[in-house]
C-alpha cells in the first residue's frame, strides 16, 4: 500500500518547530491519527517502519545547564533509578511488569516492563516505604515486604485515566492521580506471626511552582507529601474498622507555593483502588 511520507513528514516538521519540550512518541501517534483519519487506509508493518524513521528526527529540547526544576507538569522525562530504586522496581514487578488486578501470576504487557519504569517519589516512616513508580504511560505502587508472597500486587493506573496515558497533561499546578491504600505484611517472632498494616496512600503530580502538599485526611491527621521532580506521595496508618472494612472518608490535597500561599486545592478526593482506566 503506498505511504505518503510527504505529509507524514511535514506533521513531523510542523512538532518538531513548537515551542517548549516535546514528547516525540505522543506526536507521532497524534500524526499517525491524522493520516489514518485522511486516508481512511491502514498502514502495513513496512509503513510504521517509515514513520518511526522519520520520528527520530524530532529533537527534544531541555533549558542550558542540565533539567533544573523541572516538573511533571513541564517535561515528559523521567529521572534514572539509582540501583537501590532499580531493586524496589524489579521486586514490586516479580513477573518483569504490572499484572491484572485480580490475578497477580497474570502479566499485562500492554502496560510496559519493569525496565519502563522510575521510582518517582518515597514515602518513609518508621514501618516502612511506599514508592510512586511510573513510566511514561502510567504508575504502580510498590511497598517492600519481606514476606515476598504477600506482596501487594502491581496493579497499574495510566496517567490521565485512559491509554496511551497523558504525564504532562493536566490543568492547574495540582493533579490527584489516586487515594487507595496499600498493605504491608510482615511475620515476627520465632513463631512468625503474621502482621498487616494496611496504609492511606495519596499521590499525584504538582507544577514547578509548588513547594509543599498537604493532605487533610479528614480524620483530625495532616500531613505533608514527600515531593520529588514534580511527583508526590503521601501516606498514614489506616484504620480498620469492627466490620473489617478500612475507615477511608474522602481528603482534601493542598498545593502551597514557596510563600505559602494556595496554589491549588482538591477536596473530598474519594477512596478508590488502583487500575483506573486499565480496562481490567
Amino acid at each position: 500500500m503506498t505511504i505518503d511520507e510527504q505529509r507524514i513528514g511535514a506533521e513531523l516538521r510542523r512538532m518538531a518547530d513548537e515551542a517548549g519540550p516535546v514528547d516525540a512518541l505522543a506526536h507521532a501517534r497524534r500524526a499517525r491519527a491524522g493520516a489514518l483519519r485522511r486516508r481512511r487506509a491502514t498502514w502495513s508493518l513496512a509503513g510504521l517502519a517509515v514513520a518511526a524513521s522519520l520520528v527520530t528526527a524530532v529533537m527534544v529540547t531541555l533549558p542550558p545547564g542540565g533539567a533544573g526544576p523541572d516538573t511533571a507538569a513541564q517535561v515528559a522525562r523521567l529521572p534514572e533509578n539509582t540501583p537501590e530504586q532499580l531493586r524496589v522496581v524489579r521486586e514490586c514487578m516479580p513477573n518483569g511488569g504490572p499484572v491484572h488486578n485480580m490475578d497477580g501470576n497474570r502479566r499485562l504487557p500492554e502496560q510496559g516492563s519493569a525496565e519502563d519504569f522510575r521510582v518517582l517519589a518515597e514515602y518513609r516512616d518508621k514501618k516502612g516505604m511506599t514508592a510512586l513508580v511510573g513510566s511514561l504511560a502510567g504508575f504502580v505502587l510498590c511497598t517492600p515486604t519481606t514476606q515476598k508472597d504477600m506482596a501487594e500486587r502491581a496493579v497499574f493506573t495510566y496517567w490521565g485515566f485512559k491509554p496511551p496515558g497523558d504525564l504532562t497533561g493536566f490543568q492547574g499546578d495540582l493533579q490527584v492521580d489516586a487515594y487507595t491504600s496499600h498493605t504491608h505484611s510482615y511475620a515476627t517472632g520465632p513463631q512468625r506471626i503474621q502482621h498487616d498494616d494496611v496504609y492511606r496512600v495519596v499521590v499525584g503530580r504538582v507544577t514547578s511552582g509548588v513547594r509543599r502538599v498537604e493532605i487533610d485526611w479528614a480524620d483530625g491527621r495532616r500531613t505533608d507529601a514527600r515531593l520529588a521532580g514534580g511527583f508526590f506521595i503521601a501516606r498514614v496508618p489506616g484504620k480498620v474498622k469492627p466490620t473489617g472494612i478500612l475507615d477511608s472518608p474522602p481528603v482534601t490535597v493542598t498545593a502551597y507555593d514557596p510563600q505559602d500561599q494556595v496554589l491549588g486545592r482538591q477536596k473530598d478526593v474519594a477512596f478508590g483502588p488502583l487500575g483506573r482506566g486499565s480496562g481490567y
